[in-house]
């Protein structure tokens, strides 16, 4: 069970009681934000990348990764960003041997910033690390990126075309890193035979969040794991 916090609304006033959502990291651990009880919850005036990720640090393994910051949404319309805690604050366990991978645990799919959620803790249990902001901004979705590896995710109702899947694997040769695509609707017939002959594997995301493989390239992905 993870920690809970009052946060107060500077809009209305009003008091919530938050509890930081749990994620597995890579080694099968459940992780939550460190919330910190003497911070001040602010209000999201707009939308910057950089500020919706926090580092969190496993008990277990010791490894930070970056999850979506905690925010809570008030009944009086402002959405509140919650006061986190540094991941480095406190004591530093001894790392760990990761274990086994262990089953998948989906994160449920309601907007767009979920999507890219669910396709990153996905990523961190194929085994890929230090996921992150692709350097990149693809032409449609948006672009994360892990340790040689690019991947693209499509939260529109849309099917990823042929020059979607071609962008992405360009950009990708030109990064010399491997490519991936997740699409919320699936992809046009043209853009799955496109994939198969430039070796892109293609997901498609159901919306309890559970990557679904389209072609033989994602099979292969999701039973053998990150390159090791």
């Amino acid at each position: 069970m993870s920690e809970s916090v009052s946060v107060r609304c500077p809009a209305c006033r009003r008091e919530h009681l938050y509890a930081a959502p749990v994620y597995p990291c890579a080694c099968g651990a459940p992780v939550a934000p460190a919330l910190d009880p003497q911070g001040t919850a602010t209000a999201v005036t707009h939308r910057a990348w950089d500020d919706e990720w926090a580092g969190v640090r496993c008990g277990a393994c010791d490894r930070e990764s970056q999850w979506p910051r905690p925010e809570v949404g008030c009944p009086c319309g402002t959405v509140l960003l919650v006061p986190v805690a540094r991941a480095d604050a406190g004591e530093t366990r001894p790392k760990a041997p990761p274990a086994a991978r262990r089953p998948f645990q989906p994160v449920t799919i309601r907007t767009a910033r979920d999507a890219v959620t669910a396709a990153a803790v996905y990523l961190r249990w194929l085994g890929y690390r230090d996921i992150r902001r692709a350097d990149q901004r693809p032409p449609t979705g948006i672009g994360i990126a892990a340790h040689g590896l690019l991947a693209q995710v499509d939260p529109t109702v849309r099917p990823a075309s042929l020059r979607d899947v071609e962008c992405l694997w360009l950009t990708a040769m030109t990064e010399s890193a491997a490519c991936v695509y997740f699409s919320l609707a699936g992809y046009a017939p043209d853009a799955r035979t496109r994939a198969d002959a430039l070796g892109v594997p293609l997901f498609v995301l159901d919306l309890t969040g559970t990557p679904q493989p389209v072609n033989g390239l994602a099979d292969e992905l999701d039973a053998e794991g990150a390159a090791r």
